[in-house]
């Protein structure tokens, strides 16, 4: 049974990186396609407005004429950016204060943790549209750029992503804190930072890894949230979002145009999973 179990996790693992590592290459390719296919995909061309699919534009044109295909695979460039970055920010940000958290504890671990009830006790969808309004110029940063946009978005989702991270690396550092290594390493004279960067630290990277990959996950689906409603990524910069947002009213007479990019959302989303999955099956 542990056997099956194992083979399944690996199955799972390696399925889920491989829908990521396609989404990732297609992200990479997105300048050499664009060459190949000779199409701007931020110029409107209002004369190929709903174009089918064809060998010019294999996925088809949206409602300004932009080849669909270059969009996503731009798209995915901006959407897969924002989660693994916000993601791995929340992951540092939360596994320094977890671990800070177990291996001070008193008050230090009180004071950490109470923020991090209250951040979970906060509504978190409207606390970020309400964020990612903010204009960008109040705070020194230039308007209407992606990578302005991108910024923005990935430290928004990194504030309220570090909690659920935190309250994991916490537990699980308490627990490796217990161990009778933990406390022979101690006896023998090894120092606190040796103690957490050699022996706790290792020892919680399986859920941690879990974590991360299930916080990618959760980012793109903010990030498509947050440019659905159109406070994400703003146009003529493509995410996958702000794609689903454009063709919301166009579903009956142009299905494909919201169809192309919910796929990828739901293949990014689903292979984290897998991912999440797998790792946590194997540990």
């Amino acid at each position: 049974m542990r056997s099956g179990a194992g083979r399944g996790a690996r199955v799972r693992l390696a399925l889920g990186l491989a829908v990521l590592g396609a989404l990732a290459a297609a992200a990479l390719a997105a300048p050499l396609a664009q060459h190949w296919l000779g199409h701007d995909p931020f110029a409107p061309d209002l004369f190929r407005r709903f174009a089918p699919p064809s060998a010019e534009h294999p996925l088809g044109t949206d409602d300004l004429g932009r080849d669909l295909l270059l969009r996503l695979l731009h798209g995915a460039r901006v959407s897969l950016t924002v989660g693994v970055a916000a993601a791995l920010a929340a992951t540092l940000l939360g596994t320094a204060a977890g671990l800070f958290a177990a291996w001070r504890g008193g008050l230090a671990d009180a004071v950490l943790m109470r923020i991090a009830d209250g951040l979970l006790a906060l509504p978190a969808l409207p606390l970020l549209v309400v964020l990612a309004a903010v204009d960008p110029a109040r705070i020194g940063l230039p308007r209407g750029e992606a990578a302005t946009d991108i910024l923005r978005i990935v430290v928004i989702l990194a504030l309220f992503g570090w909690v659920g991270v935190a309250r994991l690396a916490r537990a699980a550092a308490l627990s490796v804190l217990a161990r009778d290594y933990v406390r022979a390493a101690r006896a023998l004279g090894a120092g606190e930072a040796r103690v957490v960067l050699r022996h706790v630290l290792p020892n919680i990277l399986g859920p941690v890894t879990v974590a991360t990959a299930l916080a990618v996950a959760g980012a793109i689906l903010a990030e498509s949230t947050l440019s659905f409603l159109g406070l994400g990524i703003q146009p003529p910069a493509p995410s996958w979002g702000n794609m689903l947002a454009n063709a919301q009213e166009m579903v009956f007479s142009a299905p494909l145009a919201a169809a192309w990019p919910g796929l990828a959302i739901l293949l990014a989303v689903a292979g984290c999973t897998l991912v999440a999955d797998g790792v946590r099956g194997r540990g």
